[in-house]
């Protein structure tokens, strides 16, 4: 616990992990509300799906752009910026609901701006994790990243349904809130956030894109997750769809259903706990083809036995290693990156690992009408495997050392020019 207790100590961390804990809880508490607000207010389920849609949409498509601006600005007003964005947002679907003049639209465009603000939050963040942490302590730092995502996860569910339960505008007030808090606590941090002074005239941002393309594709270890990770979304989120609409169809109990979502949750923050151990133990190379075939053994309980205590202790075990590979990975990408691409190469990566999951749901649905349950599931382990051979395959990836060495590598590298 070494780790935890230095970070402990490191006061610009803290702060912001403290905001961010909170700012994440609240927009947990709001993707659950926006589908059931959206559905009472129309009885589509289609528009029931569409503000979770809008939301990923805004955050996806901001993540390039915002790269660029993380390289350029001073991270913590980029922040700043986004998380007041997040109180005034939020904050007019609250004032909206008192006055009972909240509409579809209105919501609508609330989620898709607040998505933006959180794509543009997320490569600043990355950022500044990097400015206020030392190298030796990143996986630490990352790991109580993952356990905050765990956490927002598990709690967020329950929470926006009791305040939904008691007041359809309340969840609205909870984030807005948290945005706040937020707000307030990045304007503590302490060190200089500026992004490294830029020499010569300034680019178009395209270009400035482009360099970080470029160099996130320079780099072997890099290039393969470009390839890998978004299949291995696909492909697992896939999955997740697959297990929980076999329950569903079988008319398991709402309750026993729950179980698969606490199951993955607490063992998630179990796994964030035991994360910086794990990094520390193994090299980054071959944790992340661990993580690669986690999956892999658990599809064949999981295509035999349609039972909640079974999907739940399948896919509980298959997350344990998941906070370990994103935080082993994101802390060797920030260690070995120039401060001046570090905006860039995260929402790069951030960008490409994430295109792709808005198919998972139509990949799910084809294969269980089309093949069945236990079908669906064999075919979905086939793919697993195939994917996981990406990074196995791979003697780049395989290379990656444990952290101890990172520090060796992290000189800055040149920057590919076109």
């Amino acid at each position: 616990m070494t780790g935890y207790r230095t970070l402990a100590r490191n006061h610009d961390f803290t702060v912001l992990w403290i905001g961010q804990t909170v700012s994440e809880l609240g927009s947990s508490v709001s993707m659950f509300v926006f589908p059931l607000l959206t559905f009472h207010l129309t009885g589509s389920p289609l528009a029931a799906a569409a503000a979770e849609a809008l939301h990923l949409l805004g955050l996806v498509g901001a993540l390039l752009p915002a790269g660029v601006l993380a390289d350029r600005v001073d991270r913590r007003r980029l922040m700043r910026v986004s998380s007041g964005a997040g109180v005034l947002l939020y904050g007019s679907l609250a004032v909206a609901g008192v006055t009972g003049g909240l509409t579809l639209p209105h919501l609508l465009v609330v989620a898709l701006l607040t998505g933006i603000a959180t794509g543009a939050f997320s490569p600043a963040e990355t950022s500044a994790v990097r400015t206020v942490v030392p190298t030796e302590d990143l996986p630490t730092a990352l790991s109580q990243n993952q356990a905050r995502q765990h956490v927002a996860a598990l709690v967020g569910a329950p929470l926006g349904g009791l305040l939904y339960g008691a007041t359809r505008w309340l969840p609205f007030v909870a984030d807005a809130v948290s945005y706040a808090v937020s707000f307030v606590l990045l304007g503590r941090i302490r060190t200089d956030l500026s992004a490294p002074v830029a020499t010569g005239p300034r680019r178009r941002a395209r270009h400035d894109i482009a360099e970080g393309l470029r160099y996130t594709w320079s780099r072997p270890f890099f290039r393969v997750l470009l390839i890998w990770s978004p299949l291995t979304n696909l492909v697992i989120n896939a999955l997740f769809f697959v297990a929980i609409l076999r329950l569903v169809q079988d008319g398991f109990p709402p309750v026993q259903i729950g179980l698969v979502s606490t199951a993955a949750g607490v063992s998630g923050i179990l796994g964030a706990i035991a994360a910086p151990w794990i990094i520390d133990r193994l090299p980054t190379g071959w944790l992340t083809i661990a993580c690669a075939w986690s999956f892999v053994p658990l599809l064949v309980p999981l295509a035999l036995w349609n039972q909640p205590a079974v999907v739940a202790a399948a896919l509980g075990v298959g997350l344990f290693l998941n906070p370990a590979g994103n935080a082993g990975v994101g802390s060797y990408r920030i260690a070995i990156t120039p401060d001046a691409l570090q905006g860039r190469l995260q929402s790069t990566m951030q960008f490409v690992s994430m295109s792709a999951m808005p198919l998972a749901p139509l990949l799910a649905g084809a294969l269980l009408s089309g093949l069945g349950g236990g079908r669906a599931m064999a075919v979905l382990g086939g793919l697993t495997a195939l994917v996981a051979l990406i990074p196995t395959l791979s003697r780049h990836v395989r290379a990656v050392p444990r952290p101890a060495q990172w520090v060796a590598e992290a000189t800055p590298a040149s920057v590919p020019v076109a």
